[in-house]
């Protein structure tokens, strides 16, 4: 009989369209062993796993850029990329008591609430709240030369309409309430003028919405306060409720009176601001003499009356004459009392 030839079995890695070919004996002449298990996994497992590890990477950092760029992500920044004066500021000045409490509070427990700002260029941020934190963090840097207080903590916000970063920033000083009636006032004028506002009635009512409405009415009384004075007075953030309506009303009855004062400061600025309240009232009190007086030569029969809130009244041969500021709701309320007696 012939002889039959012998078949081996075959083996596995061989018939995988997958697999590296291997030889069929090593290099000391042995074979394998039968049915060998080839030993890295199927090309397709591996595209498929580096596909979802990709797929949940990048929607990780998809998620961090949309909280970074919707200002809900906290981020340190460099303070020389943050620009103070981005906004003009409602705080004419910073007390310096309240700036040594802060910048204690920083060096016990560090920045505890962060800034907001702008991205206003590759390595600029224009700053929309928090400029007391961020000026105590600029001093400790400077005087403490301390790593923790060259960076400041900050919440990017998306660029948006320059309205809603003065809003930010007028909503941060009235939570602490520690504003002066003039820098309230002042802040309504100066961002009428930049343009973010149409007119300084709007600007009042978009940026004080959230006060009460008494309030609303004497910022809009110390409107006239500094228009006329705004660069006269040096300490003008100093006047008081009081003083302030009596300025309103004695710029609404002299047109000379805003040029008399500023001579009078010129010609000896006040060393503080008592001094500066000093010289208001001495100008007060002359222009009050001087109108008594040409009010009694020329017309005796004319009285004035002081109606509070900044009017005046003024009663002369059979007429009354309202003087002041007067807005729409005391027209309006002014009306329902005629009416209601018959006039």
């Amino acid at each position: 009989m012939a002889k039959r030839k012998r078949l081996d079995p075959p083996v596995l890695h061989r018939l995988s369209p997958f697999a590296d070919p291997a030889p069929e004996s090593a290099p000391d002449g042995t074979r394998g062993p039968a049915f060998a298990t080839p030993e890295r996994a199927a090309p397709i497992a591996d595209i498929a796993g580096a596909a979802s590890a990709s797929a949940a990477l990048e929607e990780i950092s998809d998620t961090l850029r949309r909280a970074r760029d919707e200002g809900r992500m906290i981020v340190e920044l460099p303070l020389n990329q943050i620009i103070d004066d981005h906004l003009i500021r409602d705080r004419m000045h910073a007390q310096d008591d309240d700036m040594e409490a802060l910048e204690a509070s920083l060096l016990a427990r560090g920045q505890q609430t962060p800034i907001e700002v702008v991205q206003t260029g590759p390595e600029a941020y224009g700053l929309i709240s928090g400029w007391r934190r961020l000026e105590a963090l600029k001093r400790l840097s400077l005087g403490k030369g301390d790593a923790r207080f060259r960076t400041v903590k900050a919440l990017v916000r998306p660029p948006s309409e320059s309205a809603e970063s003065y809003l930010a920033m007028v909503e941060e000083n009235e939570i602490r309430a520690d504003l002066s009636f003039y820098e309230r006032a002042r802040i309504v004028i100066l961002a009428t003028r930049q343009g973010v506002f149409p007119d300084t009635e709007t600007a009042l009512n978009t940026l004080f919405a959230s006060v009460p409405r008494a309030r609303r009415s004497k910022i809009r009384s110390f409107l006239v306060v500094v228009q006329a004075l705004d660069g006269v007075l040096r300490f003008p953030e100093a006047l008081t409720e009081r003083l302030g309506l009596q300025l309103m009303k004695a710029l609404d009855e002299d047109a000379g009176f805003a040029e008399r004062l500023r001579a009078a400061g010129a010609a000896e600025p006040p060393a503080d601001a008592g001094a500066e309240r000093a010289r208001i009232e001495a100008c007060l009190e002359a222009q009050k003499q001087a109108l008594k007086a040409e009010t009694g030569s020329k017309n005796p029969g004319k009285r004035r009356m002081d109606a509070g809130g900044g009017i005046t009244l003024v009663a002369e041969k059979g007429k009354l004459t309202l003087r002041g500021r007067v807005d729409a709701t005391l027209e309006a309320d002014l009306l329902d009392w005629l009416r209601a007696r018959g006039a």
